[in-house]
């Protein structure tokens, strides 16, 4: 299931973010920060009462920028990445969004070939972004185009792309 970040959930991703990003982690007061700021979207996917996966965007007026996502170790390679992402893009969709972006570590190859495949394309490389350990980082975008159906309205009724939308 896929809910909305509430406060108590900080503890758990605060942990998850050590263990995920280890030196690059963010910390609980980060965490805090982030959720409480404005136009943040954080995203929780919980199974069987834990969380093993979270994310989130901020939307500016125009655009979302994927701020963090992050999936257990022990729950990869089960899709819940890309159903989070999904979930983030519709978000942002219906907030008005017409494009997301992020940035992501060069070394980082599952996380590339997941956004890659989720329609993200390379814009450019920040060098040294990822710190203390000077890691470069590729800038990204993918377009959330709206869905459009005969009258101008989307082609499912529910605000979201059909399967026949080509990502």
């Amino acid at each position: 299931m896929i809910r909305q970040v509430e406060e108590r959930d900080l503890p758990v991703l605060a942990r998850m973010e050590e263990e995920i990003f280890q030196g690059s982690s963010w910390s609980l007061e980060v965490l805090q920060a982030e959720l409480h700021a404005p136009a943040r979207t954080y995203l929780a996917c919980e199974e069987e009462g834990g969380i093993l996966a979270y994310g989130g965007f901020w939307f500016n007026g125009e655009e979302a920028e994927l701020m963090t996502i992050g999936v257990a170790p022990s729950a990869r390679h089960r899709g819940l990445g890309r159903s989070l992402l999904t979930e983030l893009f519709d978000q942002a969709r219906e907030q008005g969004a017409g494009q997301m972006f992020l940035e992501v570590r060069v070394d980082n190859d599952p996380a590339l070939g997941l956004y890659r495949n989720m329609g993200f394309r390379q814009m450019g490389l920040r060098r040294r972004y990822y710190q203390p350990e000077g890691i470069d980082a590729f800038t990204m975008v993918k377009d959330l185009p709206r869905s459009l159906g005969p009258v101008g309205g989307d082609r499912n009724g529910l605000g979201k792309e059909s399967v026949t939308d080509n990502e």
